[in-house]
């Protein structure tokens, strides 16, 4: 089993070589897929250090930049032993940060994992304004719909989204899961989501879930 705690403290201090060093031992050792989620844990203890050590000034944006790209670096390496992989989908997810919040390290992460387990996932991407989810979901019709944020604004943008879904009827046709730090089971509820999660290993378990 990996060491959990030499790769957080790892993924905090940026280290890259160790981080990815650490990752080629562990998927070397043929591990299971509850192991994998362990370790993808690990590093997402990491980056909740790499963004305690922003808010504190102590890291810079650049920091974050390269935090979201070792970080995706990581998940490359864990792909092949995250489980599904199978060309078979599951389902299909509509995924977006939504209007006001540029954050997309999360909803990454989300979307790899949900594409490992088999999921088809249209990212719109960030900063995307109700309408463009409302349009995306009448195209190719999903059956989840993700939204992620950051900054407390995101809250609000959330519902508006759910709040336009319901608006062109489509609501009652969608699970929607809301994702990212300031999400709690009572956002949750006032903007009207089914579910919220702030761990994208748990976010693809609910997902798993609603499809089956």
């Amino acid at each position: 089993m990996a060491d959990l705690q030499a790769l957080t403290q790892a993924v905090g201090e940026l280290d890259e070589e160790k981080v990815l060093g650490l990752l080629r031992e562990f998927v070397a050792t043929n591990p299971g897929v509850e192991e994998t989620q362990q370790v993808v844990n690990a590093c997402q203890q990491g980056m909740a250090i790499v963004g305690d050590l922003f808010e504190k000034n102590e890291y810079f944006v650049g920091d974050l930049i390269f935090a979201g790209e070792l970080l995706t670096a990581a998940i490359d390496i864990l792909k092949p032993v995250l489980g599904g992989g199978s060309s078979e989908k599951v389902g299909s997810i509509v995924l977006g940060t939504v209007e006001g919040d540029l954050h997309d390290i999360g909803k990454n992460i989300f979307k790899s994992m949900a594409e490992a387990a088999g999921f088809e996932v249209y990212d719109l991407g960030i900063d995307v304004p109700a309408g463009a989810f409302v349009e995306k979901v009448k195209e190719v019709k999903p059956q989840i719909v993700g939204m992620s944020g950051v900054l407390t604004l995101a809250l609000d943008s959330m519902k508006k989204t759910v709040d336009a879904l319901k608006e062109a009827g489509l609501r009652d046709h969608v699970k929607i899961i809301i994702g990212g730090n300031p999400v709690t089971e009572d956002a949750c509820r006032q903007i009207g989501a089914d579910r919220f999660t702030t761990n994208a290993a748990e976010g693809v378990k609910i997902c798993q879930g609603w499809v089956k």
